[in-house]
């Protein structure tokens, strides 16, 4: 692979870059992943609902009627009909069907709010309540950069990309499978990116689920990070469980679902919907389809271990009805991202969607829109738990350097918008209007100088310069701007911490977990 996307070296976007001024540098060495981290959004501002009463109690009902006639089923997985059994639904052959409140019933145990520690403490986060987590891109099998294009990922890019993360500020969460490195076995490749996120990062990360013995690895490494008891009685994971919509769980996703929330690991139980294939073209009937959906998978939670973490999940997208292709940043979407947040309070677990989402194929124009389509409801809805925050490209098939940077950017500001308005005497500001009086300015009285470094969110990728600096500087534009950041960003890098009797139990385990599992690619 290429030294350009190492951040080991590579061709400068611009040969004027040598070139640039003072202030370029000192917006460089700004950008460059020196800001200290922030801690998780922990909101002041007021949700925005867009159901009434009569709204919610309508979904609510329509649910509670696609559990008891229609049914959801659980496929393959003869335990999970067993356990429903006795919990006293009506299993038809793979079908569940669920009487009136069963669901609701069995939520009762599972907690409103937890806290998911990280290996650090001081990068512990908060889910639920008015807490917002960002998480980066998860998933997909490409990456792209501005040299390369658009190509398969690597296990290189992937632990990149966890450096990354772990030195952007604005993001809390190391994530999950930022992308898929297709030159590792994947019957293998789990082990890898568990280690990735435990020794390159020290913030909370997401365990594998593409197999039940994956999510064993999982919990086995973790146990060997934190400790056997440490982990039954604490979230030290979290794991994505996506349904296979419409109203269909697999043996995959509920054998991993099993795993974690019987080793007492959050799980989020995610439909995932693209309105009009998956779900009816409605918004009414899409979160229709969400919420049973999401109340018999976080149910299936508590009935494997009564009190586990669970978060109730969706991805929603519209499709084009052209095309069949997802689409978003669209109000429909935005919709029902508001409307599945509400029921998720009404159930009383946390909830997780969003994210900075686009369809377009490089971060252009189309990926700023759309991803502040997205990332802006995920804020005024209350989403607790944000999958996809930064790095999103061509509607989850790309995990884009640029992107990552430029999203973190827009987290950012997220986060000082959520911090609301400042009501302290300094918030005032009465002595500064005192101090200036009419008709001068207030760049050189007292409040000014002592609040100037800190007054207003300043962006890292902006060029707020004039016209004449910025020909200076090499023209550059937005995606020129945050290729140059992640090169220096990975180049400066420095791993955190880590025990080395713990990282070499990790290393020992790892190489015998290889040693048994087979090579295969595909």
């Amino acid at each position: 692979m290429a030294d350009v996307s190492t951040g080991t070296g590579g061709t400068p976007a611009s040969g004027r870059q040598s070139r640039r001024g003072g202030a370029a540098e000192r917006r460089q060495r700004r950008s460059g992943g020196t800001r200290p981290q922030l801690k998780y959004i922990s909101r002041k501002i007021p949700l925005y609902e867009v159901l009434s009463e009569e709204g919610l109690a309508l979904i609510e009902r329509n649910a509670d009627t696609v559990l008891e006639e229609v049914g959801i089923e659980f496929r393959d997985d003869a335990e999970a009909l067993a356990m429903w059994r006795e919990a006293g639904a009506d299993v038809r052959g793979e079908r569940v069907h669920f009487p009136k409140g069963l669901c609701r019933s069995l939520l009762k145990s599972a907690p409103s709010v937890f806290t998911q520690h990280a290996r650090n403490p001081e990068r512990s986060v908060l889910i639920g309540g008015n807490s917002t987590v960002f998480a980066p891109v998860y998933g997909p099998p490409f990456i792209r950069n501005l040299e390369e294009g658009r190509r398969y990922a690597t296990l290189q890019d992937f632990q990149n990309f966890v450096k990354l993360t772990y030195a952007l500020p604005t993001l809390h969460h190391s994530g999950g499978t930022v992308c898929e490195p297709v030159d590792v076995p994947v019957h293998k490749r789990h082990l890898d990116m568990v280690y990735a996120h435990i020794r390159y990062s020290d913030k909370p990360f997401m365990g594998s689920v593409t197999h039940p013995e994956r999510a064993e690895d999982s919990v086995k490494m973790a146990k060997l990070l934190f400790g056997d008891d440490f982990v039954d009685q604490n979230c030290v994971m979290i794991s994505l469980i996506n349904a296979n919509s419409p109203l269909v769980f697999d043996a995959t996703m509920l054998g991993a679902l099993k795993v974690y929330a019987r080793n007492n690991q959050a799980t989020v139980v995610s439909p995932f919907i693209l309105a009009g294939a998956m779900s009816p073209v409605t918004v009414a009937g899409t979160l229709t389809t969400i919420l049973a959906e999401a109340l018999a998978g976080c149910a299936f939670s508590q009935l494997c271990r009564p009190g586990a973490p669970v978060v109730f999940g969706t991805f929603a997208s519209s499709i084009s009805m052209q095309s069949g292709a997802p689409t978003f940043g669209t109000p429909e979407p935005a919709h029902v991202l508001y409307g599945a947040a509400q029921l998720a309070r009404r159930i009383g677990i946390p909830f997780r969607s969003g994210g900075s989402l686009c369809a377009s194929k490089v971060p252009d124009a189309q990926a700023a829109h759309e991803s502040t389509q997205t990332l802006i409801p995920t804020l005024y809805a209350g989403v607790n738990f944000v999958l996809h925050a930064a790095g999103w490209l061509e509607g989850g098939l790309v995990s884009s350097y640029e992107k990552l940077i430029i999203d973190a950017d827009q987290l950012g500001m997220m986060q000082r918008f959520a911090e609301g308005i400042d009501l302290s005497e300094n918030g005032q500001a009465l002595d500064a209007i005192r101090e200036v009086g009419p008709g001068s300015h207030f760049l050189g009285c007292n409040h000014t100088q002592a609040n100037f470094e800190t007054a207003f969110y300043r962006s890292t990728v902006a060029d707020n310069n004039s016209y004449e600096q910025w020909l200076a500087e090499g023209e550059q534009d937005a995606a020129q701007r945050a290729n140059r950041i992640y090169k220096q960003m990975l180049q400066d890098y420095v791993p955190p911490a880590l025990d080395e009797g713990t990282d070499e139990a990790l290393k020992d385990f790892i190489a015998r977990r290889k040693a048994v599992l087979p090579d295969s690619l595909t």
